[in-house]
């Protein structure tokens, strides 16, 4: 036998947590014929010395719902080794939909995910409306990675329920029956499960609450069933279990949660972080999806290897000075022009004296978080910090700017307004939001070490104008496996954890490892040199909408079921990616 690929001397993680193994592997028709010596000859040949060689990596959560619908490439996923990503969470996503609607949910994602509406209406094809449909639809569409898709809870009741949906009303049950219905034809077309999110920071871009934010027990069991009897198909959560309101409401919320994956007999995944309004719940959650699985219920925290935060500055979404009236009568000039006017000591002066006015409420789909976040601006602002050229995710608190100020005797605006104007208006302040009430990412490594985690949140595709998570995957290769001074992840259990972990909760049984007769869905990392670079905002999307995307040196190649789609970091023209259907 000739092989098609053959990937010599390489070190072999295969994606089961063992050691590794130096080790060639032969590639045939897509899927990996041999690991071992690969004595035979190959049309191919990629030398691997000094390089680890790892299964493709899952991304369990990504937002490319649009983009997957326009974009070939799926950057930025495709470039931190992603061969399979999983789009359709926290609820959201563009099918079903009826004609009419089609603006009601790009304001649902615009609000939601920070996704340019003017992108997605120009971008997005619309060729579907059931969800079969919109599945056919995006198959397509040559891409570079495979991808699943979840169907989402917010879609469904619009499509089931109309108007009704987003006027706060309960379902009554021919539409619980309607909503199980689709879901159930979704599932059965291959959908890769089922989605819904519970949180009062989501909002669309018209400030209203999601249509599905307030629904009942009964409405997500009724729904869920949809699953019971499947042989395949996944729960996804995201809750934030109400913590801007009165009153301790963990145990109502996760009693919900507890009924609807009970309902929908299924794995399931919630999302966990470390909210500082709620500093001890996500140890609560972990409490409870241990008492979930020692009964039988498969409820596995969703983690991520870093905060949970946002970048802030003049071209992003948020920064301290937005709510202020000087700057909100400038903030539709380009940046160079707003990058003057805002360096006249003048206008310095003025706007730093000004009270900031509200920006969320009716009609915006600000967050409530942006005013507490500005309206505390000397306190949060310990928590904001350069990134740097290398970019430092885990800062000690006396690096932040609040203590810059403090050292430099400036008030917290003032050290953040001339912060902004740094680099001609592009420098990037980070805001760890979560995860981070103790400067420290020793919780984070609980989370990730807990036996039932599985990695996740990098929200690929979304919020593309406050961060670039996509990165995930890398950040998990270098900061836990190799340069954090203490608490370190072994190597092996991290691939482990980018690959076999995700596959065997999909249960897909075609990738997340290197075997024989699996898909070749390979990584070559060169894992010692392997680098995050600062993000950088480009204006590449549809309209002229702009995105962070944030550099990444290291990959070698990675190839989806046999063809090269990365090639020393830089995207070929090689298209393998296609629709997985979990049926």
């Amino acid at each position: 036998m000739t092989f098609d690929l053959k990937i010599s001397s390489g070190l072999v993680y295969d994606g089961d947590g063992g050691e590794p193994v130096r080790a060639s592997i032969g590639v045939k028709d897509g899927r990996i014929a041999e690991i071992g010596e690969c004595a035979a000859d190959a049309d191919r040949n990629v030398d691997a010395e000094g390089a680890i060689v790892t299964p493709g990596f899952i991304d369990l959560h990504t937002h490319y719902d649009g983009q997957i619908s326009w974009d070939e490439e799926l950057r930025p996923s495709v470039n931190h080794g992603v061969t399979t990503l999983i789009m359709g969470n926290c609820g959201i996503g563009f099918a079903p939909v009826h004609e009419h609607d089609h603006d009601r949910l790009v304001r649902l994602m615009e609000g939601v995910e920070d996704i340019p509406g003017t992108a997605l209406h120009e971008g997005l094809t619309w060729d579907w409306t059931s969800f079969p449909d919109y599945m056919e639809a995006i198959d397509k569409l040559p891409h570079t990675v495979d991808f699943g898709v979840m169907i989402g809870h917010d879609p469904v009741r619009v499509f089931a329920m109309g108007e009704r949906a987003s006027a706060f009303e309960q379902a009554n049950d021919a539409d619980i029956a309607k909503m199980r219905d689709i879901v159930r034809e979704a599932m059965e077309a291959g959908a890769a499960g089922f989605s819904i999110g519970r949180t009062d920071v989501h909002r669309t871009a018209d400030g209203e609450w999601t249509p599905s934010a307030e629904a009942n027990v009964k409405e997500l069991t009724g729904i869920a069933s949809a699953l019971a009897d499947l042989d395949h198909g996944v729960l996804q959560i995201v809750n934030d279990f109400n913590i801007e309101r009165e009153g301790d409401q963990f145990a109502e919320e996760f009693e919900i949660i507890e009924a609807f994956v009970r309902a929908g007999n299924k794995p399931a995944s919630i999302s966990l972080m470390q909210r500082d309004m709620a500093p001890n719940d996500w140890k609560r959650i972990l409490n409870e999806a241990d008492r979930l699985r020692a009964d039988g219920v498969a409820l596995h925290p969703q983690v991520a290897p870093r905060a949970i935060g946002v970048f802030q500055g003049l071209q992003c979404t948020f920064h301290p000075v937005m709510a202020q009236p000087s700057y909100i009568a400038i903030r539709d000039k380009p940046l160079e022009e707003r990058v003057a006017i805002m360096r006249d000591p003048a206008f310095r002066e003025k706007c730093l004296a000004e009270a900031p006015v509200k920006l969320a409420g009716e009609g915006s789909s600000v967050p409530p978080l942006a005013d507490t976040m500005i309206a505390a601006i000397e306190l949060v602002a310990n928590k904001f910090f350069r990134l740097g050229e290398n970019p430092d995710y885990e800062q000690p608190q006396d690096q932040s700017l609040g203590a810059e100020a403090r050292r430099d005797g400036v008030s917290a605006m003032e050290k953040l307004y001339d912060t902004m104007l740094e680099l001609d208006g592009k420098q990037l302040i980070y805001f760890p939001i979560y995860n981070y009430t103790e400067f420290t990412y020793d919780n984070v490594r609980e989370m990730l070490t807990h036996p039932a985690a599985l990695p996740g949140l990098s929200d690929g595709g979304a919020h593309v104008g406050t961060i670039c998570d996509a990165s995930f995957p890398t950040y998990l290769l270098t900061h836990w496996t190799r340069d954090r001074e203490t608490g370190r992840i072994p190597l092996e259990r991290a691939v482990q954890m980018l690959t076999a972990d995700g596959a065997d909760y999909l249960r897909l049984k075609d990738r997340g490892r290197l075997r024989e007769g699996l898909r070749a869905d390979i990584n070559v990392i060169d894992h010692e040199n392997l680098k995050l670079g600062a993000p950088r905002m480009v204006q590449d999307l549809p309209a002229g909408g702009q995105r962070l995307l944030q550099p990444v040196s290291g990959y070698r190649a990675t190839f989806v079921a046999g063809k090269q789609v990365i090639a020393n970091d830089e995207i070929t023209n090689e298209r393998p990616g296609q629709l997985v259907r979990f049926v």
